[in-house]
């Protein structure tokens, strides 16, 4: 697909209005899913997601959709948590885009973590297309959300596309603005491939698999990629995108989002943020992201002592996907060896215990969680 062609852009808003389910619509308008496979929170794979209703991981999901104009737009879309404790996957997934769509919805107007997501987005330089969404609720109350709009955030609210997910009123002028507004990819003037990864999951099967977007030239399977970071050079496997399930591609071209394989086996090797080059003739390093400091620490320490490696094991693979967590190993005398843990605040530090006990089938003991002044 051509560089122009291409739109990279998120969902940002405050919790629970409506960024999951417009994502869901929008999968469903462009044929990504069928009817048949339509299910609520689509990208919600968690089951933590669905049970509590909120998106924890940002979600990268490649759509194509044929315009108005009657040509066929490549939609990258990466959806984010809205959660204050999750902020740090919203400023990854926006270093990754070149747009934004804001969701307000209409019965409540901005609220606090609207304001804190628009200021991401403005620190990224990214085009915003502001979204009132659940019009067709009784109390909705359009006139004092662009009202909102305009005091609050400084935003025209002209350009306002009135929506409403649940019911797929609005989509396609969704889509519209999407391939009106948000401006294509340009490529950075770097002598070589450079690719940002923005984040990280373990397989059991593939190792580490990385999630990138590509700035500069092009990744496709069999390359060697130099790691910046880590200093190490590794051979792509296998390069694709999501249609939310992953599945295999050729080569990503520039401007594009997907995912990639190699042979990195630790989790330490990869860092989010870091950059992909081309080991012959390295490019300069991109932006990455500011480091994350912890608000709330407790200790988690195993129930049978013997389980200490293993829960290792598992906060390293927590870690990979998570890299605002932080932890470091530590001993008490009633408890024995285990690791004192860091989260940005409470409802990260209950996630991050119950994907222990659920994914990793951990029994532990966490310690009351304290504040460090």
């Amino acid at each position: 697909m051509e560089i122009e062609r291409i739109r990279n852009f998120s969902i940002i808003a405050h919790i629970d209005h409506g960024k999951t389910t417009l994502s869901d619509r929008l999968l469903h308008r462009t044929g990504t899913i069928s009817e048949r496979d339509m299910e609520n929170q689509l990208l919600d794979s968690m089951d933590l997601e669905k049970e509590r209703g909120i998106t924890i991981k940002a979600h990268p999901v490649t759509m194509y959709y044929k315009a108005k104009d009657g040509k066929r737009y490549e939609l990258n879309l990466i959806d984010t948590p809205g959660h204050v404790d999750f902020s740090y996957e919203v400023s990854r997934s926006l270093s990754a885009c070149e747009g934004a769509l804001l969701i307000v919805d209409a019965a409540q107007g901005v609220e606090a973590q609207t304001v804190a997501n628009v200021n991401l987005a403005m620190n990224h330089n990214l085009t915003i297309i502001p979204v009132i969404n659940k019009i067709d609720l009784p109390h909705a109350d359009v006139d004092k959300a662009k009202q909102q709009l305009e005091e609050i955030l400084a935003i025209p609210a002209d350009d306002a596309v009135l929506a409403s997910a649940k019911e797929g009123i609005g989509t396609e002028d969704v889509l519209e603005a999407i391939v009106r507004y948000v401006p294509h990819p340009v490529a950075t003037d770097a002598p070589s491939l450079q690719a940002l990864v923005f984040d990280s999951y373990f397989d059991s099967y593939r190792g580490v698999v990385t999630m990138i977007r590509v700035f500069n030239g092009r990744i496709k399977a069999g390359m060697s990629i130099k790691m910046l970071h880590s200093n190490k050079t590794v051979e792509v496997k296998e390069v694709g995108s999501f249609n939310p399930k992953p599945y295999k591609r050729d080569v990503l071209e520039e401007g594009e989002t997907g995912y990639l394989s190699a042979n990195i086996k630790t989790p330490s090797d990869v860092k989010i943020g870091d950059t992909l080059t081309d080991p012959r003739s390295p490019s300069s390093p991109l932006p990455g992201f500011k480091e994350i400091k912890p608000m709330v620490f407790s200790g988690i320490y195993p129930i049978n002592s013997a389980d200490y490696e293993h829960l290792k094991a598992s906060l390293a693979k927590l870690q990979l996907n998570d890299s605002a967590f932080f932890f470091q190993a530590e001993s008490s005398v009633a408890l024995g060896f285990g690791f004192r843990c860091g989260f940005l605040g409470l409802l990260h530090l209950e996630i991050i215990q119950e994907r222990l006990r659920r994914e990793f089938n951990m029994d532990i003991i966490a310690t009351y969680p304290s504040v460090v002044y």
